[in-house]
């Protein structure tokens, strides 16, 4: 039984210097999709040689995880937990800022000084209660390190989760479920909902048709509970940023880089910082 779309969300443009950005949650009545918090979508675009590359110098979080998917271009990563990578176009990010972490999204030097096509999203997945003190864990990943699976007219990426038979690299806290796809004109794939669980489908590019509905590019589509799976089929080229996940049902307080469950746990956030109980700034 496949499920049926509910309702389509666009992405609200609100860029980032000279970094083109995109934001369909939280937007316009939709302030999450439980545990899904907030996607950024930057790009794509194409730098020009000397530029100032990717404008994320160090910054704390604490509470839950952020997972960055380099599609076109380069994205380096440090942070306060020691972990350095330089992750290529195809790879992923995956942190647990859990207890506290201070990291930096930036551009390699390489980078900045020839430029090129850039495309990569960044999601944040909430964490329970239960885990929001955890220690923080970092994994970077290139393309090859991926499952790709192929499918009928496409690929699926797992990143985290099943499908098929495989599992992905990624074995989330929480049990989340997470993939790129991508579909050639003509492709179709059968995509796991298992009832009961929150799905996040996100149109990077391209107007897929699920259950006889188009969703439309830079939307997030929601979907009613009435079945436990997404059928996909593309009539041009599409690319997917698909996961599921079971929801949290919690209060979510953010106060910009924290996420907890009370006023109070915010303010302790904030002086646990300013204490530098979340470890030293990476340089950049």
């Amino acid at each position: 039984m496949t499920r049926s779309v509910s309702r389509q969300y666009p992405a609200q443009r609100d860029d980032i210097a000279d970094l083109v950005t995109r934001r369909p949650v939280p937007g316009p009545g939709l302030a999450q999709v439980d545990p899904f918090l907030f996607l950024n979508h930057h790009g794509p675009q194409t730098y020009p040689p000397n530029n100032h590359g990717l404008p994320f110098g160090p910054h704390p979080h604490r509470g839950f995880e952020t997972v960055s998917f380099i599609l076109t271009g380069e994205m380096a990563h440090r942070d306060s937990g020691g972990h350095d990578s330089v992750i290529r176009a195809g790879g992923i990010q995956w942190m647990t800022a859990g207890s506290g972490l201070i990291h930096a999204e930036i551009s390699p030097d390489s980078f900045k000084r020839a430029g090129g096509p850039l495309e990569i999203l960044q999601l944040w997945v909430n964490l329970p209660s239960r885990l929001k003190m955890t220690k923080p864990a970092y994994t970077g990943l290139q393309r090859e390190d991926i499952p790709a699976i192929a499918v009928d007219g496409g690929v699926v990426n797992l990143i985290a989760g099943e499908f098929g038979g495989v599992s992905g690299p990624i074995a989330s806290l929480t049990g989340v479920a997470m993939m790129t796809v991508t579909l050639d004109a003509g492709g179709h794939v059968e995509l796991p909902a298992p009832q009961g669980r929150a799905v996040f489908f996100y149109t990077v590019a391209g107007s897929p048709t699920v259950g006889g509905t188009r969703i439309k590019p830079y939307h997030l589509a929601t979907f009613n509970d009435d079945g436990d799976t997404i059928a996909v089929t593309a009539e041009a080229p599409v690319t997917l940023l698909y996961g599921h996940a079971d929801p949290i049902d919690e209060p979510v307080v953010a106060h910009g880089p924290f996420v907890m469950t009370t006023r109070e746990e915010i303010g302790e956030a904030i002086r646990d910082y300013q204490a530098g109980l979340f470890g030293s700034a990476p340089a950049v």
